[in-house]
């Protein structure tokens, strides 16, 4: 997954770590059991999102107009699937099984990328760079509220492999080429910013362990309202990547 330059900056980020977000998941974090369930939660699905993007990367391949785009997307693809392995690693290090851990989120993730599945290179291009920006933005929200070794190991996942500015590049020297392009891109990317949230939303609302863990049952500082002023800087920061590809948000 992306973590483009202007990913959002969870407003707990500065402060100083407190309750779960200060221990160390072997010392006492894992003993708590709905906290537990929370991790193995998000872990599967970040594990199923990463393979999702590995497998979307190898197909958005198959439309690349040239044979270096063709190479670039498929090094993008292996590195996505390198960090489903290291969650898969994870996942069976604290006992929890991956593929069970991945399975309830399987469908919701299937059906956003069936809802939005590209038309053309370019569709493909900046539903990568919107919907990943937007899955990684939340899960680094959530990792704010992590133990330390779990919060290391979804920033990790998060790193960029590199799509943000490869997408960036080729967007923008399209609408440069064809300027009418633009317009179409713009309202394909607003369409990946209502689905990706809705999706976000759903998610988080169907798990118990994870809608407790970011409405404060677990981790300290998630309030209802927080959660909203999560959402509002997810969108800001959707509108600034926007800007970045040349479209009107």
């Amino acid at each position: 997954m992306e973590t483009p330059d202007n990913a959002t900056t969870p407003a707990s980020a500065a402060e100083e770590p407190t309750g779960i977000a200060a221990q160390d998941w072997d010392t006492t974090a894992s003993a708590e059991p709905q906290y537990r369930a929370a991790v193995v939660d998000l872990l599967g699905a970040l594990a199923y999102g990463e393979l999702a993007a590995f497998e979307r990367l190898a197909e958005d391949a198959k439309l690349a107009p040239t044979l270096a785009d063709k190479a670039a997307l498929a090094k993008m693809a292996a590195a996505e699937f390198h960090h489903f392995e290291r969650l898969n690693d994870r996942l069976r290090t604290i006992d929890a099984e991956p593929t069970g851990a991945m399975e309830p989120f399987a469908k919701a993730l299937d059906d956003f990328h069936r809802l939005t599945a590209p038309s053309d290179w370019l569709e493909g291009l900046v539903k990568a760079y919107v919907g990943d920006s937007i899955a990684s933005d939340f899960y680094r929200e959530v990792a704010a509220r992590l133990d330390t070794d779990t919060r290391a190991l979804v920033l990790a996942v998060l790193d960029d492999t590199g799509h943000g500015n490869f997408a960036v590049e080729k967007v923008r020297a399209a609408i440069e080429a064809e300027p009418r392009v633009g317009g179409r891109l713009a309202l394909w990317a607003r369409r990946l910013m209502g689905e990706a949230l809705s999706q976000a939303q759903r998610v988080v609302a169907e798990r118990d362990a994870l809608s407790t863990m970011l409405v404060g049952g677990v981790a300290d500082g998630f309030d209802l309202a927080e959660v909203g002023r999560m959402f509002s800087r997810i969108t800001e920061a959707h509108t600034k990547r926007m800007a970045a590809l040349g479209l009107a948000a």
